[in-house]
This record gives structure tokens, C-alpha cells and sequence, in this order.
């Protein structure tokens, strides 16, 4: 996978809504059949804002997710690619975290990373 920046390989899809040096908060907006490029995302926390479905891949590895408004879920940092698979607009905000936890080295496809 890239490691790349998300509002980088998708700006049309991610927005940095709030940036300090400890965290970056990421609003997270697709459409039914939308797909992200390959990209990264550090040790995040993951509020929906909106009911969805989606497919995370990584490799040849991957896991379907169907989420509804108001949950929270962690998102472990991780590599991935998203698919929106359902009938309904994604809506999600990630808080991202800047300092890394005890242990970087968790690829894990985490619940509902875009």
C-alpha cells in the first residue's frame, strides 16, 4: 500500500476540518460506488455521522461494515483502501492522533476506515 497522506490521494473526498500539533480532525464525505486510493491512516477515532456500508481492503484482505450515525468506534493506524458498497451516502469524521501509541505496527483493517 501507498502510506500516503488521504487528503492527498482523495481531496475530493477527505477535509482537514482542525489541525494542531497533537491531532487533525478529517470530515469524511462519498457516495454510494465511491472508492478511496490506497492510503494511511495513523491511530484515529472514527464518529459516523451518517448510516453506511462500506468494504476496507488491504492486500488481499478485507472486511465489510455497516455502520450507523452516532457510533465511535478506534481505528487503529493502518493502510487500506475503502468502498462504499451501500445505498447510502458516508458521512464520518476522524480524529487523527499525531503521537504515536505503544505499538505503530498495527496494519489491522480497523471497523469503518474509509
Amino acid at each position: 500500500m501507498s502510506g500516503e497522506d488521504p487528503t492527498i490521494t482523495d481531496p475530493e473526498l477527505y477535509r482537514v476540518v482542525f489541525e494542531n500539533d497533537r491531532v487533525r480532525v478529517l470530515e469524511y464525505r462519498d457516495t454510494p460506488g465511491d472508492k478511496t486510493h490506497p492510503h494511511r491512516h495513523p491511530d484515529s477515532v472514527m464518529y459516523t455521522l451518517s448510516s453506511f456500508q462500506r468494504r476496507v481492503s488491504s492486500g488481499d484482505r478485507f472486511v465489510d461494515v455497516d455502520l450507523t450515525p452516532g457510533q465511535v468506534r478506534w481505528v487503529g493506524a493502518q493502510d487500506h483502501m475503502g468502498h462504499n458498497i451501500g445505498t447510502t451516502d458516508t458521512h464520518a469524521i476522524f480524529v487523527e492522533l499525531k503521537e504515536p501509541g505503544p505499538s505503530t505496527s498495527d496494519t489491522s483493517l480497523g471497523p469503518g476506515a474509509a
